[in-house]
């Protein structure tokens, strides 16, 4: 009965957790952003403290030099990406019409299951797609130069830095009166879910985190220099979409690729290039950078991944998508734990036994 009890509590308590996630997504955004950062910078400050510095200066130093880049770079990059995305939209009917225009097998309906109709309901909502899209963002434009953008924007920008720096601060210290409430019965259990749970955290939000960055300038600073146009945008946005497994790089690498064919034809030296730089970068992704700062540590399954991404964003929004892998992580280290316990369980022993 005691053991049904405490399962009920944590049942109880999740659901409320998850309800309560729901009901505040759309003010959690700063806070999601901030524990990340908080996360990423805690070892760094850690060295700092370590190297003699108190807690306080080594978090102030840390927040201060991370938030004065992010703000530099995204000062430095917002005009070349308001621009490159207002012409990759008026451009998405011409690269609609060029797919059209490749695909006469499908426009002949010599592959089953396609059409010139159905072709022309998919052009149609392309078009549709990128009028309101550039509506939008001529929209978001206004506002950013009336001032109400800029006001929500460094709203954000304070939120997440407030939020990070107390986090970073108060770490050790929030671990040690967690870790002083566990159960002493089970506390030692429990430390090494929790060290299993941080080393899938880790390799996500530091490890995966890294990658995607480093993939992102590879991919824009490549398709840039061969001369694709939209180079900035479409390699920064399949760098952040290295976050979902081979997903990720197939719509990266696939749209790369239509704006290069609408662009040079079927000229093979730019088309080279193009898949060339992406070759670099997935390479170099292969056998470096994944092994190195990823690992195994998330030991999650790409259709996990790809579920958990769809159900976050699907429930939850941006908000949901932040937390959706790190989530699922956790969720996967503690089934991994509660299979092994039901392996060396007497139920499950048992049903052997009585097979042999």
């Amino acid at each position: 009965m005691i053991r049904c009890d405490r399962l009920l509590v944590w049942a109880a308590g999740i659901a409320v957790a998850v309800l309560l996630l729901y009901l505040l997504r759309t003010i959690l955004l700063p806070f999601v952003v901030g524990f990340a950062v908080a996360y990423l910078l805690d070892p760094a400050a850690d060295r700092l403290e370590a190297a003699g510095l108190s807690r306080t200066l080594a978090t102030t130093t840390i927040v201060a030099g991370f938030f004065a880049l992010a703000i530099l770079s995204i000062l430095a990059l917002f005009p070349p990406l308001e621009a490159q995305t207002t012409g990759f939209l008026a451009r998405v009917p011409e690269y609609a019409e060029r797919i059209r225009g490749l695909a006469p097998l499908v426009l002949e309906g010599r592959i089953p299951g396609f059409d010139a109709a159905a072709l022309e309901k998919v052009r149609g909502i392309a078009v549709g797609l990128a009028e309101g899209s550039a509506a939008w963002l001529a929209a978001l434009t206004g506002i950013w130069r009336g001032g109400i953008f800029l006001f929500n924007f460094f709203s954000l920008l304070f939120v997440t830095p407030v939020v990070a720096f107390y986090l970073i601060r108060d770490w050790d210290r929030v671990v040690a009166r967690v870790d002083a409430l566990l159960p002493r019965r089970g506390v030692e259990t429990i430390r090494q879910q929790m060290r299993l749970v941080d080393q899938a955290l880790s390799g996500f939000i530091r490890g995966q985190g890294t990658v995607a960055l480093v993939l992102g300038v590879i991919f824009a600073v490549g398709w840039s220099l061969v001369g694709l146009e939209f180079g900035l945008l479409i390699g920064l946005g399949a760098g952040l979409l290295a976050f979902i497994p081979y997903v990720g790089a197939v719509i990266g690498f696939g749209t790369a690729f239509v704006v290069a064919l609408v662009q040079f034809g079927l000229d093979p030296l730019p088309l080279g290039l193009v898949a060339l730089v992406f070759v670099i970068g997935q390479t170099l992704d292969a056998f470096y950078l994944t092994p190195t700062l990823v690992g195994g540590r998330i030991g999650l399954h790409p259709v996990w991944v790809i579920f958990a991404l769809m159900a976050g964003g699907t429930l939850f929004g941006i908000v949901g998508i932040l937390v959706a892998v790190p989530t699922a992580a956790v969720i996967g280290v503690l089934v991994r734990f509660w299979v092994e316990r039901y392996r060396r369980s007497g139920y499950f022993l048992e049903e052997g036994r009585g097979d042999s």
